[in-house]
């Protein structure tokens, strides 16, 4: 339920809720702070009965993912292999203005192993179920981010992106997912997997809520302007992002752009064959994991989950060169793609062309695993590699699998995508 909706409830009754939904979650959680989440929504009621100003999130339930620091606690980041770590020694930059807002944080979220996948399988702390189909994945990496929204034990969660783990379990549970510029917000205080690419943004119910969130943790608070979808030109890539499209998937966008089309949009296919390019470019994640875990791997590999640690092997004999040119081939690359949308207002795809596939199916065969997992990053690591931003919002039909529609943009049009996501959202719901 939006925040807005839930606004004048008794906080302490809606945490209390929201944290028996929460203990009956399988695998959703890693960490529950019922006391601590309970006494922030007794303060929030305090102030809100005595009429003083308090921020939209002071006593609502909100959940955080694990690989964020928390004080006084060791960052697991969905992994066995960091418990011999010491305690964070402060929260990191987000948990803390989440806190310094009055949020009750109902607790850590599960995750892949490390963020290194978006199917959002993990052998050690279970795999939660997509709250649409419990057979299901929910996507990852912030698997249990996405879930806990889906399900009601908070309304709303931070997750990390580097190649899509905010928004591919939010496309596939239904909800609506903000991965920003990557400067705008602070990853202090996480365990990394590519300090290139990572991000923090929000999962929720609304883009109303995805923006409250932003403007909260981020250090810069967007200015939205009002805008009307009539008018509005549209790119939609010919190359790559349909490609392996399910019906499921197809049948949904292409239903979104008539309607689009409809409401005076302009939909526009164009060339745009640099993105086949960006498996190429993209190598960053495994190369910068490796050089992280590469002593932890050769001496306890055996306490990884086996796929992370084969895809994080991928980056080993990488060089200090081989990143330079990487980094260079990604500048060119970016400058490619800004011209080739230059003159539309936004980019639009499927978040990812499948359904989320069933979870028994995945766990029996790594080459199914592996299949789905490129499928699932392909389209949101676009948005990556390119230093952009992206909303993902649900476009599937009443009573289908959930799929999402993405709203990218170039770096720093955050303000924009918001507010193309408000009129779009506006569209989908009449």
């Amino acid at each position: 339920m939006p925040i807005t909706d839930l606004i004048d409830q008794n906080r302490r009754e809606l945490v209390h809720a929201s944290l028996e939904r929460a203990a009956h979650a399988d695998n959703v959680f890693t960490r529950i702070y019922r006391d601590e989440a309970l006494a922030a929504a007794a303060h929030a009621d305090v102030l809100r009965l005595s009429g003083q100003p308090i921020s939209a999130l002071a006593g609502m339930p909100v959940s955080i993912k694990d690989l964020l620091d928390v004080a006084g606690e060791t960052t697991l980041a969905g992994s066995v292999v960091l418990a011999d770590q010491p305690p964070a020694v402060a929260d990191a930059p987000v948990v803390a203005r989440l806190r310094t807002a009055g949020a009750a944080i109902i607790g850590k979220t599960n995750m892949t192993e490390f963020a290194f996948s978006g199917v959002g399988i993990n052998p050690h702390y279970g795999t939660p179920p997509n709250p649409h189909d419990p057979a299901r994945i929910p996507g990852g990496s912030s698997s249990g981010a996405a879930v806990s929204v889906a399900n009601g034990s908070c309304v709303a969660a931070i997750g990390s992106d580097t190649g899509g783990s905010i928004r591919i379990p939010a496309a596939l549970c239904g909800l609506v997912g903000f991965k920003p510029t990557m400067r705008r917000v602070p990853t202090a205080g996480m365990v990394l997997l590519s300090s290139t690419l990572d991000t923090l943004g929000p999962i929720t119910t609304s883009v109303e809520d995805c923006l409250l969130l932003d403007r909260l943790i981020a250090d810069q608070p967007l200015a939205l302007a009002e805008t009307q979808l009539s008018g509005l030109r549209f790119a939609v890539p010919e190359d790559l992002v349909m490609d392996d499209i399910d019906d499921s998937v197809a049948r949904a966008f292409t239903n979104t752009l008539s309607r689009l089309s409809a409401a005076g949009a302009e939909i526009i296919e164009i060339p745009m064959p640099m993105l086949s390019e960006a498996a190429e470019i993209n190598r960053f994640s495994p190369i910068e994991a490796y050089a992280l875990h590469q002593s932890r791997l050769a001496h306890e590999a055996d306490r990884y989950d086996p796929r992370v640690a084969h895809r994080m092997r991928l980056g080993a004999g990488s060089t200090s060169e081989d990143l330079r040119r990487l980094h260079s081939a990604r500048r060119d690359w970016i400058a490619a793609v800004e011209r080739a949308l230059r003159g539309h207002d936004a980019m639009l795809m499927p978040t990812v062309p499948i359904v989320a596939p069933r979870t028994e199916a995945l766990l029996a065969s790594d080459s199914a695993f592996f299949e789905a997992n490129r499928l699932l990053l392909r389209n949101p690591s676009l948005v990556n590699l390119l230093d952009g931003c992206a909303l993902t919002l649900p476009c599937h039909r009443a009573g289908d699998l959930p799929v999402g529609l993405t709203i990218a943009g170039t770096a720093l049009s955050d303000a924009k995508m918001m507010a193309i996501g408000f009129a779009i959202e506006r569209l989908l719901g009449a």
